[in-house]
């Protein structure tokens, strides 16, 4: 073939699709200008301009190659997960509090169970009823996200509980999709496929979250020197790609492999910067991602479904709303902040978008079901900016007609809830040994599983084959083992249960437990390499020589830890240094104290104190809550719990210590404790109803401060002490709780 024979080949086939790309982009670039004007969401846009460019429009130019444009709509599937990654970090998770799980676990339940009897109803197949539900479950995070800071309520607490319940949704969400796949696959409902899918997948996001951790953040440090800002985005759009195809091989689907991917960098020094350095790709492939769904949609079927749109588009914004308000006041939040939080979360986005994908290119849903979908989320994400201005005028509204026995059950049981649960110490020690034993269980299946698969065929030829895998892999494991078997947890608590007799019985077991469990593992890898006679030999051998290096498994296992730790916790550890850096001098240091509230020196200004006088070290920053004081002035004061850096060097920072050791009050042994709580009590005590507050003794006799009263409705924060209290009141009083019961009984 000529030259010019393949150029006007590669032409043919190169024209449909430049010219396709080209009008999504441009369709794309008008949706942003006319939105933005408009000051709606982009993503509403982008949907709107990928209806018009379809092929169901002749007055408008449409595509030619559908095909085409799935691809690069696969592709923004993958990039748009990858970035949602670099945005989520599982320690984000780790610090989701209850109140935004339990709002979410409540609203997905229910709108899963919502959507499959909705379908059903309609009529529609079980499988269209299935992923209905999941798709009407999760809420828009881009939308949201979008509409707080347009309008300006990011820093309101009911948005903190919001932002937290769409981490928990983004998790489970990945897993319905797992979930979703199996059911797609097998077309029943197997509680043990499903079993098995859930086990598969916690296995494998657990092995590539540690090894990512591990090996990733160090790989990139190594490298720095190297990593322009080219080769950074070049990498890490490969690590991503990498994992994408290794989610594919295992069974999982390329967004989940992206997803991970973008968690696991997000705990790296270089999370910033790469997140930076993706968003341009992010935006290009997530519009041509959205402009693509938009051109999905048929109007004829649009208009053939017309009812079941407007009945899920109901439903959505209803069910959403009530749905994770009922979740919120579950776990204890107030009612106004519970209604904003539920009608913040009324609307569907891009991961329903992503599931009707799934089911579409599985050939299990039918063809209505996308275009139905995209249209309910097309007008529930333009209701989103309404409900959430709405929330705090019908959350008084509902003040005002609810009867006022609820509001009061409703506040009592708030306020109880809002109280601190402590958690016992059987449960810290029998949570530290799950941990071991999960995470270590895992550890060592997959190495033994890697190692039979790939080591194993590599010298399986050579005369002692099977002997040298054997060691090798035994020799990888053994630290892991170790930690399985003997390494101490939770000693502090341990030590506590001892005394009590009753919990020595339970800590035997969960140790012999352990034991046995790193012995079957032995077993199990001598057997897969050996006969079962060798192996029994191999096991007594193995586990004498195991047990005979204890000290050194020790050494090495922590010399793991302690990596993998670093690059989990370098990130955190970076920012605090580039904030301090300029301050540390010479030879000294920078060393952190806390200020214990039985402390002589808490309540003294540094003026008073004197410690760069007396000792020679100047304190960098005061740490109060969440306050950072940063250089703080002679005439700051040290409060009970500040943490307190101090630069200087070893002597220095030691005779500090010593100083402030010696300024500890001990407590006698013999004193109760009070314990302080907020308490919501209902005035009847007749010698109390026509006394001021100040008249009242409340402070002196249950120890209590008045700081709230609701009266006929009207609540008022923090009272003067002349206001007189009167019948029926319910008063909001932070005290000692034995007194104040005493003080309030009947």
């Amino acid at each position: 073939m000529s030259a010019a024979a393949i150029i006007a080949e590669t032409t043919t086939h190169l024209e449909p699709l430049i010219s396709d790309l080209g009008l999504i982009l441009m369709t794309a670039g008008i949706a942003v200008l006319i939105f933005k004007k408009l000051k709606q969401p982009l993503v509403l846009g982008y949907l709107i301009a990928g209806f018009l460019a379809g092929t169901h429009f002749d007055f408008f130019p449409s595509v030619r190659d559908v095909k085409s444009v799935e691809v690069w709509a696969e592709i923004g599937v993958i990039i748009l997960l990858f970035s949602l990654g670099l945005e989520f970090s599982f320690k984000k998770l780790m610090k989701v509090g209850g109140t935004a799980s339990i709002t979410a676990i409540t609203q997905i339940i229910t709108m899963v169970m919502m959507g499959f009897l909705v379908g059903q109803w309609m009529g529609w197949k079980q499988m269209d009823c299935i992923f209905l539900g999941v798709i009407l479950s999760i809420s828009s995070t881009t939308i949201i996200l979008k509409t707080f800071d347009e309008l300006g309520v990011k820093a309101q607490k009911f948005a903190g509980i919001v932002i937290g319940s769409l981490i928990v949704q983004d998790i489970i969400a990945i897993l319905m999709m797992v979930l979703l796949s199996t059911v797609a696959v097998s077309q029943q409902f197997s509680g043990t496929e499903l079993l098995i899918s859930v086990l598969k997948l916690i296995f494998f996001l657990t092995i590539w979250f540690i090894s990512g951790i591990f090996f990733i953040p160090t790989l990139l440090k190594k490298a720095k020197h190297l990593l322009t800002d080219e080769m950074m985005l070049i990498i890490s759009l490969a690590l991503c790609l990498m994992m994408v195809i290794l989610a594919s091989n295992v069974g999982f689907s390329p967004a989940l492999g992206a997803f991970i991917m973008g968690s696991i960098i997000a705990e790296t020094t270089q999370a910033e910067q790469i997140e930076h350095l993706v968003k341009p790709v992010k935006d290009l492939f997530g519009a041509i991602f959205f402009v693509s769904v938009g051109m999905l949609i048929d109007p004829a079927t649009l208009y053939e479904y017309a009812i079941p749109v407007i009945i899920l588009t109901f439903i959505t914004i209803f069910g959403q709303s009530i749905s994770s308000t009922i979740g919120a006041l579950i776990s204890g939040q107030p009612l106004k902040q519970s209604i904003q939080t539920g009608m913040s979360l009324a609307q569907i986005g891009e991961f329903s978008f992503i599931i009707a994908t799934l089911g579409m290119s599985m050939n299990v849903t039918s063809n209505f079901l996308y275009p139905v979908v995209v249209a309910v989320s097309a007008v529930t994400t333009f209701t989103t900016p309404f409900m959430v201005k709405m929330a705090t005028p019908f959350s008084e509204f509902l003040e005002r007609k609810l009867p006022r026995r609820w509001l009061k059950r409703i506040a009592r049981y708030s306020a109880n809830t809002q109280s601190i649960k402590s958690v016992s110490t059987w449960q810290i020690v029998l949570r530290a040994h799950l941990l071991q034993i999960v995470l270590h269980t895992i550890i060592i299946t997959a190495i033994i599983l890697l190692s039979s698969k790939f080591v194993l065929p590599l010298v399986a030829d050579s005369l002692f084959g099977n002997a040298t895998a054997a060691l090798i892999t035994l020799i990888i494991i053994s630290p892991f083992l170790w930690a399985l078997s003997l390494r101490r947890v939770a000693v502090k608590e341990v030590e506590i249960l001892r005394q009590e007799r009753k919990y020595n019985g339970p800590i035997m077991m969960m140790i012999l437990f352990r034991i046995g469990l790193s012995i079957f593992y032995i077993g199990f890898l001598l057997n897969i390499f050996f006969s079962p006679i060798v192996a029994f030999f191999a096991l007594i051998i193995a586990v004498g020589v195991y047990y005979f290096f204890p000290k050194q498994l020790h050494v090495l296992y922590l010399k793991i830890e302690n990596h993998f730790l670093k690059n989990l916790n370098d990130r955190e550890i970076k920012k605090i240094k580039r904030r301090y850096a300029s301050l540390t001098p010479w030879d000294g240091h920078m060393t952190t104290f806390q200020i214990n509230k039985e402390s002589n020196i808490a309540g003294k200004t540094l003026k008073t104190l004197r410690v760069r006088e007396k000792m020679g070290i100047n304190i960098a920053f005061i740490k109060r809550g969440e306050i950072m004081i940063k250089i703080p002035t002679k005439n700051e004061r040290l409060f009970p719990g500040d943490e307190i850096c101090v630069i200087g060097t070893d002597a220095q920072v030691k005779e500090f210590k010593t100083y402030l050791l010696r300024n500890e009050i001990e407590i006698p042994k013999n004193v109760e404790k009070a314990e302080i709580i907020l308490q919501q009590l209902e005035l009847d005590k007749e010698e109390l109803i026509g006394k001021s507050i100040s008249q009242s003794l409340i402070r002196e006799k249950a120890n209590g401060m008045v700081v709230g009263i609701e009266r006929n409705g009207k609540r008022l924060l923090n009272p003067e002490s002349d206001l007189i209290l009167e019948k029926n009141d319910i008063l909001w009083v932070v005290g000692d709780k034995k007194r104040m019961s005493e003080l309030f009984k009947n």
